[in-house]
């Protein structure tokens, strides 16, 4: 059992490495880049990286790569964003395979309790989900990129970046020329925060309007109201902060729609319609806290998750001294999902610690010292396959870009992988230890 899971474990790198490697090869071929001189390999990799990992950072101008290339940048966005659940998925429901008990348990968490019994209509049901957002997506974008003269594939492009939550674009400024576009920016949102959900969600409201089910899931209804709390909390602290800066010149409406891009696209998606560059210190605050959060579980994006999020909140304020036990709207979240929403915020933090020291070393070794606060910022939108950035990524020396693609690479697949459960034999005691008396606070 313990070699099986280790398989496990090797199978799931092996299959993200892979990914990006391959992009990596095929992406610094000349066919693929139309940019001045070759591309060096570091800027291939770290491309393919965060394509893979959805994550939108770039080190070079998306729109200097040629078709080919952003075709295959879109295929690694489209690898990736289907989740570490539809990996998981997939791998259960290969031919001859046997569900064990312990893999049932990682699908429990990860995934939907239907897979035990229906992988195959799962997975069905996953792509072809994927596959009508994002065409829907295309052709309202297509409504206004078309009668720009742009080809559909400009479209397609966009709408499968957002939905995945990457943030990569085809324009060398992202999407800040149509800043006052309403079609642009509701579908754009639309897409991202209907990705950042989750299938589990997703399905569970579906399943809902057609009256299969009489209501919500627990999941959902927390998923569902934490993500509408941090859109509506971001966007009002945004538009409060920038009202006469960032957004100064604009209608109200245009400043709440630009608000609202804003406080969603941190979500991990890594669009802008406004430069970060733009934002004061206070938004760039909120910023980094959107990012650290990140979407919700099973779907395309990363961060910590809104359930995480939402457990640590509900611990703070709702935890009664002496029980085991923490309540909410009638159902008691156990002390096991309060330490795994620990353990996730507390690696998070210690990656991102390590990563922005290790940064700040290597640039001022090399005679490019950069702000904490830039740093901090690229480094927390890598560990949340975020994308956004302060325009420090493509000035990074290569130790640098390294450490942010493994940073990437940690924070989409590495904490995934780390939460794979470890076997071994386990010897059931009689007594318990005695208890340990911290004061705490």
């Amino acid at each position: 059992m313990k070699i099986r899971i280790g398989r496990d474990r090797i199978f799931l790198l092996g299959y993200f490495i892979g990914a990006i490697l391959l992009g990596s090869f095929l992406l610094v071929l000349p066919a693929s880049w139309m940019g001045g001189g070759r591309l060096r390999y570091i800027d291939a990799l770290f491309t393919s990286t965060s394509a893979v990992c959805v994550t939108g950072l770039i080190t070079v101008d998306t729109a200097l790569y040629t078709r080919f290339g952003q075709t295959v940048i879109m295929c690694l966005i489209q690898m990736g964003g289907l989740g570490l659940i539809t990996f998981a998925t997939l791998y259960l429901a290969l031919p001859r395979r046997r569900i064990s008990i312990i893999s049932r348990g990682l699908i429990s968490d990860y995934s939907l309790s239907e897979v035990e019994y229906q992988p195959k209509r799962i997975i069905r049901s996953i792509l072809g989900l994927t596959l009508v957002i994002e065409g829907i997506g295309m052709l309202l974008l297509n409504i206004k990129l078309g009668r720009m003269g742009l080809p559909f594939f400009v479209s397609a492009f966009q709408a499968v970046s957002a939905f995945c939550n990457a943030g990569f674009s085809t324009f060398s400024n992202n999407l800040e020329g149509f800043v006052f576009d309403p079609i642009v920016n509701f579908t754009i949102m639309g897409l991202i925060v209907t990705g950042g959900i989750g299938f589990i969600v997703m399905r569970d409201v579906g399943k809902t309007l057609t009256r299969e089910r009489n209501h919500l899931s627990y999941h959902s209804v927390v998923v569902l109201r934490t993500t509408v709390v941090l859109i509506i909390a971001g966007a009002a602290a945004i538009l409060a902060l920038e009202y006469d800066t960032a957004l100064k010149g604009m209608s109200l409406g245009q400043k709440i729609m630009a608000s609202l891009f804003a406080s969603i696209t941190p979500r991990t998606a890594g669009f802008d319609t406004i430069s970060p560059n733009k934002f004061g210190t206070g938004s760039v605050l909120v910023t980094m806290v959107l990012m650290f959060i990140g979407a919700s579980p099973a779907s395309t994006g990363g961060g910590i998750k809104t359930t995480t999020f939402f457990i640590l909140v509900m611990t703070a304020f709702k935890y009664r001294d002496g029980s085991d036990l923490l309540e909410f709207r009638g159902r008691a979240v156990t002390g096991h999902t309060v330490f795994k929403a620990v353990g996730v915020v507390v690696k998070g933090l210690l990656i991102i610690f390590t990563a922005v020291i290790l940064v700040q070393v290597f640039e001022r070794a090399r005679g490019n010292p950069l702000p904490t606060i830039e740093v901090l910022y690229e480094v927390i939108s890598g560990f949340g396959t975020v994308g956004l950035s302060l325009g420090i990524t493509s000035n990074l020396g290569d130790v640098s870009k390294t450490i942010i693609i493994l940073t990437m690479f940690i924070g989409r697949v590495g904490l995934f992988a780390m939460a794979l459960p470890k076997t071994g034999k386990k010897i059931e005691g009689y007594a318990s230890l005695p208890g340990a008396d911290l004061m705490i606070g």
